[in-house]
């Protein structure tokens, strides 16, 4: 009886190494701080998996710093609209449908920041009609100067304090 426990601890501790992929290689601390290649870390390998990849995160989203003063002018400027999704972590703002003030057409819009830099290349602006007209070029332009002139004067106005 004590010949078998021994036995079955040794094929159950052999079954539990093998699930860690170890195979004696200590990683170097330099490679794996620097990135390395994977001609020196064979666990760097993105088609090779462990039993614990099932725990992890695969639908993890890509983190952007997003500018403040973009962020809060894209709010500013676009109050007419009803705000439906916002995710500061990846720079995204939708709207549902509204009409401007002084307009008859009802628009949607999707804000995009994507730099955490106060620069006209850091923000993109989608516009949809309601009737599924096309959009003009000049009004998602007149979007972003507007959104862009906004930020700006937030920017002076928190340096002023």
């Amino acid at each position: 009886m004590r010949l078998q426990t021994i036995f079955g601890l040794i094929i159950m501790t052999a079954a539990v190494s093998a699930c860690g992929e170890n195979r004696g290689a200590s990683p170097n601390p330099n490679v794996v701080a620097t990135g390395g290649n994977s001609d020196e870390q064979e666990f760097n390998d993105p088609d090779r998996s462990t039993i614990w990849d099932l725990f992890g995160d695969r639908n993890s989203e890509q983190i952007t710093n997003v500018n403040r003063y973009l962020w809060a002018a894209s709010l500013d400027v676009l109050d007419f609209l009803p705000v439906q999704e916002v995710d500061p972590f990846t720079g995204v703002i939708v709207t549902g449908y509204g009409t401007p003030p002084g307009g008859g057409r009802q628009y949607r819009a999707t804000v995009h920041i994507s730099d955490p830099a106060l620069a006209a290349r850091s923000l993109s602006v989608s516009l949809q009609t309601s009737g599924g007209a096309p959009v003009s070029a000049a009004t998602a332009r007149a979007i972003e100067d507007a959104i862009l002139s906004r930020a700006r004067q937030l920017r002076i106005a928190d340096n002023k304090l």
